[in-house]
């Protein structure tokens, strides 16, 4: 691991972590900012997955959210999965921001400046973790591997079949 990397990683995660750490803590009086986006994200997940239990209480789902900040962010700062964990940041960022910081509802000019520089700032975080999910840590990717895969098998059997039709020949030789 370079050292970018190395220091990049948990850089990125702190903020998921701390936040983590503070929706768990304050998880009542957050619930509120986040019903509006819990009463139309319920019934979408309900939905397409509808055999999953999904809790509908708003407390229990900035709980829920917190854990996912906690667990992938402390994942994606000790390197541990990193390209998940970063996938999983980025999905749960999504209602995150859209539930706290909705600038566009604000009337006052400085709460509106404020939610929307907050907005951005994790619009932001999205680009970083969008990149840290690419990152393949200079390894080839899995289709990189998987078409490197079938080209070797293809060079393999070709070779075996030459070496079938000349040990076919030498034993017809042999036998004339």
């Amino acid at each position: 691991m370079t050292v970018t990397r190395l220091l990049a990683r948990p850089m990125l995660a702190s903020m998921f972590v701390v936040g983590g750490i503070n929706s768990l803590k304050n998880a009542t009086s957050l619930a509120p900012a986040a019903q509006p986006v819990t009463d139309k994200v319920v019934p979408m997940m309900q939905k397409a997955v509808p055999q999953a239990p999904i809790p509908t209480d708003p407390v229990t789902l900035v709980r829920l959210n917190a854990a996912v900040h906690i667990l992938a962010g402390a994942a994606l700062a000790t390197g541990r999965a990193p390209r998940l964990s970063s996938a999983v940041l980025a999905a749960s960022l999504v209602p995150t921001t859209m539930a706290a910081h909705r600038f566009w509802e604000e009337s006052d000019p400085a709460a509106k400046g404020n939610q929307k520089v907050h907005f951005f700032k994790n619009v932001s975080m999205m680009g970083g973790l969008l990149l840290a999910g690419v990152d393949t840590d200079g390894k080839p990717g899995l289709p990189w591997r998987a078409r490197r895969l079938a080209k070797d098998a293809k060079r393999e059997a070709g070779q075996l079949a030459k070496d079938a039709r000349r040990e076919a020949k030498l034993a017809k030789a042999q036998l004339t």
